[in-house]
């Protein structure tokens, strides 16, 4: 499916070619859909990041672009994401395998759009992602939104990053040299788990939480289908401070 004003492509590395949603001017950010696929609303956070002066990219991973959320459809792509082995929904200690291939978009993106480093916004099931593409020095601003991955069942799960051994070094290097972390959720998210806990051990002052108090079991999506402008607005000041200063 088209999205309006958004150039599709198709971007292959790791011997995998996924298609692609490009938009904007400026330094590159790679905005991440959570399940189900890229719906009209993770579209339209895209296009505020767009109109904060970025070139957006917007990976397709799972699901299809531009389709709303049903019952169905979010199933669907759940279980997708269950049984790909490109995602680490159960493991711990490891970073999913999908990070290499946006890892490489991410330099792509880099190297055309120019500026200081690229950004990296997550969420949900692609919310840790974005903290396993900070091993690369030219992911300058990555977010975290509702971070879900592996998915908190027990309680080591629920504290999990989703990183390896050696990107969680990596990461906690990147962290003490300088590079900033935002993180977003509502506090009574279930999914996210004791994740902020752990992002604080391993970042220190580095880790930046923006947290919404929950009025809703259903409170999940910060940027999204449960939208709260004050996050959206810490994203786009978060962006502009790291790639437009």
């Amino acid at each position: 499916m088209a999205l309006t004003g958004w150039t599709e492509g198709s971007f292959a590395a790791d011997g995998r070619a996924r298609p692609t949603w490009t938009k904007g001017t400026g330094p590159g950010v790679v905005v991440i859909h959570e399940i189900p696929g890229i719906t009209p609303a993770v579209q339209r956070f895209a296009e505020r990041v767009v109109d904060g002066g970025f070139t957006v990219v917007m990976p397709l991973l799972v699901g299809e672009a531009g389709r709303a959320p049903s019952g169905g459809y979010l199933a669907s792509s759940f279980a997708k994401v269950c049984v790909s082995r490109e995602f680490t929904s159960m493991a711990t200690g490891s970073t999913s395998p999908v990070v290499s291939w946006l890892r490489a978009l991410a330099a792509s993106l880099h190297a055309s759009a120019g500026g200081p480093g690229v950004g990296a916004v997550g969420m949900c099931f692609s919310g840790g992602f974005a903290l396993g593409m900070m091993v690369d020095d030219a992911m300058v601003a990555p977010v975290l939104s509702q971070p879900s991955l592996p998915f908190a069942l027990g309680r080591r799960r629920a504290a999990d990053l989703n990183l390896s051994d050696a990107d969680r070094e990596a990461v906690r290097r990147r962290a003490e040299a300088g590079c900033d972390v935002l993180g977003l959720r509502y506090t009574g998210d279930r999914l996210v788990g004791s994740r902020f806990d752990s992002l604080r051990e391993l970042l220190g002052e580095r880790f930046v939480a923006v947290e919404f108090a929950s009025t809703s079991r259903a409170d999940h999506s910060v940027l999204t289908e449960q939208p709260q402008e004050t996050g959206i607005e810490a994203v786009l000041d978060f962006l502009r401070r790291r790639l437009l200063a």
